[in-house]
């Protein structure tokens, strides 16, 4: 499974109403740590598929989200559960360190 592309306009019925938790990655195009996090990222959805949501929006196309969650820097990656951040993760992390973010926070 890929990362679902999230925008302003999806971005409440994939995340904030979903009954799973939702790893939601923060990026730009232009971006190199967002490159390097990447693949770690679609690994995680595809690992951990039916267990979590994973999720993708680009910052620079989604300006309403990306202000109201005040992303600041990127990447960001944040994990919402019952529609709410229960945690965020700033910058280029190995995949050790987010999978524990991510376990922590499953059923």
């Amino acid at each position: 499974m890929k990362p679902i592309v999230v925008n302003d306009a999806n971005f409440t019925a994939e995340v904030l109403t979903s009954e799973k938790p939702v790893l939601v990655d923060f990026w730009a195009i232009w971006c190199g740590p967002c490159k390097m996090i990447a693949p770690i990222v679609d690994e995680i959805a595809q690992e951990y598929d039916g267990k979590i949501k994973v999720t993708k929006m680009d910052v620079d196309a989604n300006p309403r989200v990306t202000m109201e969650y005040g992303i600041r820097s990127i990447p960001t990656l944040m994990i919402f559960k019952g529609g709410q951040v229960v945690e965020q993760i700033v910058g280029a992390v190995p995949k050790r360190h987010l999978l524990d973010k991510v376990t922590a926070h499953l059923n």
